[in-house]
């Protein structure tokens, strides 16, 4: 519980389900926070000490969740700065995209790829059919789809390889795929959005 975005999504994802469900089970919970069994017992008990939520006990060993006063209020606040945070991201990597698809454009680039399956590739599929750039495919060795955004998904260089340009999109990895790309395809031929720059050099 040490990233407090994580943290604080953890935390909403919990007050929202127990507000829907206040008999809901603790492996219910679990899975829908997407962690083990004892994590998810240790966000409730960290919740009621803070007076979020209040827990009764119901025989035979089931419980009951209630949102206190607290609870909501907090649950509102939670709510508040996901939609700011998602609001700013959204800007900022639309004003990435559309930048590093004015540079393939600069480049005479006229097929471009993207690379890792994202919040930001989809972002950047948008602003490439407002710009009028062909984005052919995205390339993404670890993708569990086949397409993603209305496109191809490519899980080999290989296949990705008859397009001029590549943009970088993967986040979670951002260094690891770059260098692949400049491995592949020469330094030229990538294009790293601002907003993932720094991530990417490093």
């Amino acid at each position: 519980m040490n990233d407090p975005g994580k943290d604080d999504a953890r935390t909403l994802e919990l007050l929202g389900a127990i507000e829907q469900r206040s008999d809901i089970t603790q492996r219910d919970l679990a899975q829908r926070l997407g962690v083990a069994l004892g994590l998810a017992n240790s966000y409730l008990k960290r919740c009621a000490q803070k007076g979020l939520i209040k827990i009764q006990q119901v025989p035979p060993n089931r419980y009951f969740y209630y949102l206190t006063p607290r609870g909501f209020a907090e649950k509102s606040r939670l709510v508040g700065r996901y939609l700011t945070h998602s609001f700013s991201f959204y800007r900022e990597a639309s004003e990435a995209c559309g930048g590093a698809l004015r540079t393939c454009r600069g480049r005479g680039f006229r097929q471009v790829a993207l690379c890792g399956v994202s919040e930001l590739a989809e972002i950047a599929v948008v602003r490439g059919m407002e710009l009028d750039i062909d984005i052919a495919g995205v390339l993404d060795p670890n993708a569990e789809v086949e397409r993603f955004a209305g496109r191809p998904v490519w899980r080999s260089v290989d296949a990705a390889g008859r397009c001029d340009g590549f943009i970088l999109t993967e986040l979670a990895q951002p260094a690891v795929r770059y260098q692949m790309l400049v491995a592949a395809f020469g330094k030229h031929r990538v294009v790293v959005p601002d907003i993932i720059a720094r991530f990417a050099s490093g």
